[in-house]
């Protein structure tokens, strides 16, 4: 049974939901529709994914009640400033099929996006949206935003796993009452991910493969996650976390992994800004 846990706001959120990022919209109906019926609840998309509909008909044809469901997205660069992303909202609840988000992101710290938390606000004040928040903001920009917000953000999801342990982020936001959430918790299997050891070794003494010990070394934390899989096994196997718990030397050897160092996105390189400003036209992984 997926854990939720409370944003600052009261909402309850799962701890624990699945991401579709890179799933082409040819596609993705139906690995949406085996993430529901393998138990996933949250659900993340971005209108820069450009599945957005091909998650709404999942929704709508699953048999679960809306209420039931937490569905996300978010808005990207071109987005930004308040009318766009006032037309950017009604743009994605269009596509999703839905009369409300559950949470709505701002996708980068670019742009205006000043004027896009402005209309988060209002949007959020409207009932249209359950929770506000942000993705990929750095301390000393999150710390800004929360200082000229009238409405804090709920949550900032950002690129965290063993290799990028982010204490510092961890630190503001439990400050800050700010929900954190991890994508690509695997970093995509980048850098040796799964071959790491320790991982291994943790893995053999619980019964359980290194991505299910770095998903629970997340949510022990109080980090939300969304692995993302196109096959129903590895989607159970990404569920199967529930069931054991990491004791304080297992925690302890994981820390000692941490290079402090992306291995997906640097929002301060130059060669990562002009990507993500690039991305809907060439869209790029990563230049680290």
């Amino acid at each position: 049974m997926i854990e939720t846990i409370k944003l600052h706001n009261g909402v309850s959120m799962p701890m624990e939901g699945f991401g579709v990022f890179q799933i082409p919209e040819a596609d993705c109906e139906q690995v949406v529709t085996e993430a529901i019926k393998t138990g996933y609840r949250l659900i993340d998309t971005a209108s820069s994914y450009q599945n957005e509909e091909a998650v709404g008909r999942a929704i709508r044809n699953c048999g679960i009640p809306r209420e039931e469901l937490f569905i996300t997205t978010k808005a990207y660069i071109q987005e930004m400033g308040y009318d766009r992303t006032i037309q950017a909202f009604e743009r994605s609840l269009k596509k999703l099929g839905l009369d409300y988000l559950d949470l709505y992101l701002i996708h980068m710290p670019f742009g205006d996006y000043y004027g896009s938390w402005r209309a988060f606000e209002d949007l959020y004040r409207e009932g249209k949206i359950r929770a506000i928040g942000v993705c990929n903001f750095l301390p000393d920009r999150l710390l800004d935003l929360c200082c000229n917000a009238r409405i804090k953000p709920q949550n900032d999801q950002i690129e965290r796993h063993p290799h990028y342990q982010r204490a510092e982020d961890l630190q503001l936001m439990k400050e800050l009452g700010v929900q954190p959430e991890a994508w690509a918790p695997f970093a995509e299997g980048l850098k040796g991910m799964f071959r790491e050891p320790v991982l291994e070794e943790i893995g053999k003494k619980y019964g359980k493969t290194p991505a299910q010990v770095i998903l629970r070394w997340n949510v022990q934390q109080g980090v939300i996650v969304i692995p993302k899989s196109v096959h129903r096994e590895r989607m159970e196997e990404n569920l199967a976390i529930w069931d054991f718990e990491l004791d304080a030397e297992d925690m302890e050897h994981i820390s000692r992994l941490d290079k402090n160092c992306p291995s997906m996105l640097d929002t301060r390189k130059v060669s990562e800004v002009r990507r993500v400003y690039d991305y809907l036209e060439h869209p790029v992984l990563t230049s680290l």
